[in-house]
């Protein structure tokens, strides 16, 4: 690491419901609600939709300042879910929150029709995995409803991602393919200032292209001008420092990369232990300061 801190950009981004992000002044902690049987990452699932509701205002209570709610695992290896089922999971969950939520809702999936439903319900951004890749169509839903939209680096689908994990230069790469991303978003409609990027830590990456992702943020900040997601919350890269262990059991390890994350620059991390994780990005924030002064 250089001896100074890269700069955290300021940006303001408008989302749907009346919403507003202030990014920068502080990194936001998004907590991840899955409402799946098969989460890789926690041990009980959250199917009852009222379950799920008191889940998220723990999560908002914890620190949250985003939710960020999914029907369908996107784990490695994960069989695609029908949209009607996808959206029977999540839209009865976004129903009970709206109103009474504070914070933003985020709809974690990459299918038109689910985060057409949800934005309805009171989402106000959609965070799409594929980064539009999957079904470009999700970018004329969220430029009508005017929300945000998270693009996300990916190659192939859940099922065969690392078949495509070989790069010759990974930051060049991926730079490139959100920019493509971008592309594709204000090309039907969506504005620039409502465009989030995530590099995909754990996506279609081998070990080797996480790290490498999480130690090069600054460089997709200069490069991409948009405010940066890092998720690195009990994915499997740690496995090579850590030893192998089920993922419940990595939040020391995500504590670790969260901090990385802070220091190089990120606007959001998302994550699934909130409360622990608040105090990982607090104090990695107050270090930040310290550090430029």
């Amino acid at each position: 690491m250089s001896s100074t801190l890269p700069s955290r950009r300021l940006y303001t981004v408008p989302l749907a419901h009346g919403h507003v992000l202030h990014l920068g002044p502080r990194p936001l902690v998004m907590g991840i609600l899955n409402v799946t049987p098969d989460s890789f990452a926690e041990r009980t699932p959250r199917l009852d939709p009222g379950a799920a509701a008191e889940w998220a205002l723990r999560l908002v209570a914890e620190g949250a300042d985003i939710v960020d709610i999914g029907g369908e695992s996107t784990r490695p290896g994960a069989t695609p879910v029908p949209a009607d089922e996808e959206a029977a999971r999540v839209i009865p969950v976004i129903k009970a929150l709206a109103g009474q939520l504070r914070a933003p809702i985020s709809i974690d999936t990459y299918k038109s029709s689910v985060a057409r439903l949800a934005l309805d319900a009171g989402a106000s951004l959609v965070n799409d995995v594929s980064g539009l890749r999957y079904d470009p169509a999700l970018a004329a839903v969220v430029a009508e409803h005017g929300a945000a939209l998270i693009v996300m680096h990916m190659r192939g689908r859940s099922r065969e991602m690392y078949v495509d994990a070989e790069y010759g230069d990974m930051v060049t790469e991926v730079t490139a393919e959100l920019r493509d991303s971008m592309s594709v978003a204000t090309g039907a409609g969506v504005s620039q200032d409502r465009i989030i990027v995530d590099p995909g830590i754990g996506f279609a990456k081998r070990t080797a292209d996480s790290y490498r992702v999480l130690a090069r943020l600054p460089n997709f900040a200069a490069s991409l001008d948009r405010p940066l997601l890092a998720g690195p919350s009990r994915k499997s890269f740690m496995s090579g420092a850590l030893g192998h262990r089920p993922p419940h059991e990595r939040d020391w390890g995500t504590a670790a990369a969260v901090t990385a994350a802070v220091l190089g620059g990120a606007h959001i991390v998302r994550v699934h232990d909130v409360g622990a994780m608040a105090q990982v990005v607090r104090v990695a924030e107050e270090i930040r300061h310290a550090w430029i002064g």
